[in-house]
């Protein structure tokens, strides 16, 4: 037999995910564990009882494939009902529910596991899902309508991360009162960017609107508000007022344009976060919605913010038209609609007009001089601007020649603007990341040239946030952790918003042995940021293991597998979590991917970071545990 063949096969692929595990976990682990183990128990009977298999358990996961299509829909409404069943006599923040994704696919199986496009196709779906809901693909709708007792409402083509091709969505209507109805007219009217109204209502019934918005969120009483998000796993929203800004449509024909775009949308993101009376959605989680139909009212409730902006911009000639919309989440009002138009030189003015808007309507209390302090443009060059922008859209393809490219954009507009702090700190950005990517051969001299930039845009404004988080990085980089923590502190002062610094903050305190202090920014940053870098992951991940909490790390880790499932980090830090909390296979099971994707790693060259021995010990003693070496 050709050992190099690869075994494929048609499958009917259900992907089963936990609702909110981490925050069932952090309110009762023993219970949640128990609980979670009964019904694993019990879902898997029922795949077995409808002919399927399970392939994979990973944590709260379930992915099971099925020769017949009916049986793993059949099986996967008896596991939803069954939950349903479950969950009848548990408190409403306790309710153990599912979501499930299903698709029909060719996959690539490998001993006991399947993989390829249909099995990642069906982990979509499922994140598409409601809780307690289940969502299929077109092949699987095709296969089943007409042969069982059930209705479908078409979600239309979504774009999922990932694959290429957009996927017919539909969502499985389990109430049985919906039987017969005709589905997915009125959801794919919802799904669509709402237009803006070509006439503005009047200052006072805008003031009005947004006055009662505020006190109905400041006078109603915690279960009132509560009752926005009732039942939903999401995040609930903060008590100072939140919210997201979607990425902006580019509507100028050419796709060159997004940089533009994206820019001015990150850009507002930015001068909102430095509000302190405000709780703003980090632009890494926003900007996964970008190119997608959206549901203002479903982004609020996934994102547990309370208003959300969306818009669009349209370059032609030297003018710039801005169409932009502030939305109430919980209800889908408009609180503000507005249509710009400027000429490219007013293009600060636009931002701030934006801005300031947004803040007044929400009525946040911002004094003078705090309005002034963020306002302030760092340079009054359009063009120095714009080359700062096409910059960041080059860095952020993290290539090497790209990275290049934004090195000379940046330095454009330093030639036109020397004076223009944020310049430099992204120029040292590009310096640093060819020390994070291995694009140079001099470490040290690429860290030193990163740190004069950034010492050089302070020289210029003390108050530029992102200098103070990329210096805070470079000391972490030195070991100095007290001189990155003062700089972390100091970003967090300026910005109270940047889940960057407190990820950053978070890192340095655990490395420097206050892991305990390490937990609760880290934690923030992925609450600010819930599609975080996985460094956010491994680093929460490390701090619950030394304080002993191994159940919490190994659920962190669960949750950013997903994205980089051949980080050899992910696997070192499960071995060692699941070998101290006695799950002995699991422990096997990742030291042996641990030996696969690294071959050359040490258990004494782990860990170097951690300025503790004491911490790097407890790291290797859960190592050696595990079998690593």
């Amino acid at each position: 037999m050709d050992e190099n063949k690869v075994e494929r096969r048609l499958a009917a692929i259900l992907h089963a995910d936990v609702v909110g595990y981490s925050r069932l976990m952090g309110q009762d682990e023993v219970g949640t564990h128990r609980v979670l183990s009964e019904s694993l128990h019990a879902i898997t009977a029922l795949i077995e009882g409808h002919g399927g298999k399970v392939m994979n358990l990973a944590g709260d996961a379930v992915l099971a494939d099925f020769p017949s299509v009916v049986e793993a829909l059949a099986c996967a409404v008896d596991i939803q009902r069954d939950l349903k069943s479950r969950n009848e006599n548990r408190p409403e923040d306790g309710k153990f529910e599912m979501r499930i994704g299903l698709n029909l696919g060719d996959v690539i199986v490998d001993h006991h596991d399947i993989f390829g496009d249909g099995v990642n196709v069906a982990a979509r779906l499922q994140t598409i899902s409601d809780p307690g809901g289940i969502c299929v693909a077109r092949a699987v709708f095709e296969q089943v309508k007409g042969k069982m007792e059930l209705d479908f409402e078409y979600l239309g083509e979504q774009k999922v991360k990932n694959i290429a091709e957009p996927v017919a969505v539909y969502r499985v209507l389990l109430d049985p009162k919906s039987a017969g109805t005709v589905a997915g007219e009125q959801r794919a009217k919802r799904r669509r960017w709402r237009s803006v109204p070509a006439v503005i209502a009047g200052v006072a019934i805008v003031a009005l609107t947004a006055t009662s918005i505020w006190n109905y969120y400041l006078t109603s009483s915690p279960s009132e508000v509560e009752n926005i998000s009732k039942g939903l796993a999401a995040p609930k929203p903060p008590a100072r007022p939140s919210i997201a800004v979607l990425p902006f449509k580019n509507l100028s024909g050419d796709p060159g344009e997004d940089y533009f775009t994206d820019g001015i949308t990150d850009d507002i993101i930015t001068d909102l976060s430095k509000f302190r009376d405000l709780f703003v959605i980090a632009s890494n989680t926003v900007f996964t919605y970008k190119g997608n139909s959206v549901n203002v009212q479903e982004v609020s409730r996934e994102l547990g913010v309370r208003y959300v902006l969306e818009g669009s911009i349209q370059k032609a000639g030297d003018k710039i038209r801005v169409n932009v919309q502030l939305i109430d989440g919980a209800t889908g009002h408009h609180l503000w609609a507005e249509r710009l138009v400027r000429g490219s030189e007013d293009l600060f003015a636009l931002q701030d007009e934006i801005v300031s808007t947004i803040v007044a309507t929400m009525a946040t209390k911002v004094d003078a001089v705090e309005r002034e302090r963020i306002m302030r443009n760092e340079t009054k060059s359009p063009a120095a601007y714009d080359f700062v922008l096409r910059g960041r859209e080059y860095r952020s393809r993290i290539t090497r020649a790209a990275n290049a490219e934004a090195q000379e954009l940046f330095r454009k507009a330093i030639d036109l603007d020397p004076r223009y702090g944020s310049a430099y700190v992204d120029l040292a950005w590009c310096y640093f990341n060819t020390l994070v990517h291995g694009w140079t051969q001099s470490p040290s001299r690429a860290l030193e040239q990163t740190h004069n930039l950034v010492q050089k845009a302070l020289n210029l404004d003390e108050s530029n946030y992102g200098a103070h988080r990329l210096l805070g990085l470079v000391y972490i980089k030195w070991f100095q952790y007290e001189l990155a923590i003062k700089h972390l502190e100091r970003a967090l002062e300026l910005n109270p918003n940047d889940a960057d610094s407190y990820d950053a903050i978070g890192a340095a305190r655990l490395y420097s042995g206050e892991w305990q202090a390490a937990v609760a920014p880290l934690e923030t940053a992925l609450r600010f940021n819930p599609n975080a870098r996985p460094s956010v992951f491994i680093h929460l991940a490390l701090a619950y293991y030394l304080a002993g909490r191994y159940e919490y790390t190994i659920a962190t880790l669960e949750q950013s597998l997903e994205r980089a499932p051949n980080m050899s980090v992910h696997h070192v830090l499960l071995a060692a979590a699941n070998a101290q909390a006695g799950h002995t296979e699991d422990a096997e099971r990742a030291a042996n991917k641990v030996r696969r994707l690294d071959p050359f790693f040490e258990v004494d060259s782990f860990g170097t970071a951690f300025r503790e021995l004491a911490d790097r010990s407890k790291i290797a003693e859960g190592l050696r545990k595990a079998g690593l070496k």
